[in-house]
């Protein structure tokens, strides 16, 4: 059975409205390895209203919890790299290690927030 992406909004799995998927291959085989579901407009809209409506809260949040986050962003990318690599690898076909250069270039972004 393969696995369906779909979308994510407030902190949880959105399926949206649309029914249309694409395929996500593997580049290095060609094998389909999950499809991932394609977003109405409609499914764009409750995404882009839901990031809208929870941004003044952070907005007001005090700036030491908001680097606490960030900061936790980081150690969970650390901890995480080489599955991360992994999934680079899988998704666009990229080596191992030219993958694990892209999520230390995502962490030094992070770091720099």
């Amino acid at each position: 059975m393969t696995k369906t992406i779909s979308h994510w909004v407030d902190n949880k799995e959105f399926a949206g409205t649309g029914s249309a998927t694409a395929p996500v291959t593997n580049p290095a085989t060609g094998a389909v390895t999950g499809q991932v579901a394609l977003a109405t407009v409609e499914d764009a809209r409750v995404v882009i209203d839901a990031a809208a409506a929870a941004f003044p809260a952070w907005r007001d949040t005090a700036l030491a919890k908001r680097t606490q986050v960030l900061v936790r962003f980081r150690e969970l990318l650390n901890e995480r790299k080489g599955e991360l690599a992994e999934i680079i690898t899988a998704e666009h076909g990229k080596v191992v290690s030219d993958a694990l250069g892209e999520v230390s270039r995502g962490q030094e972004v992070v770091e720099f927030a």
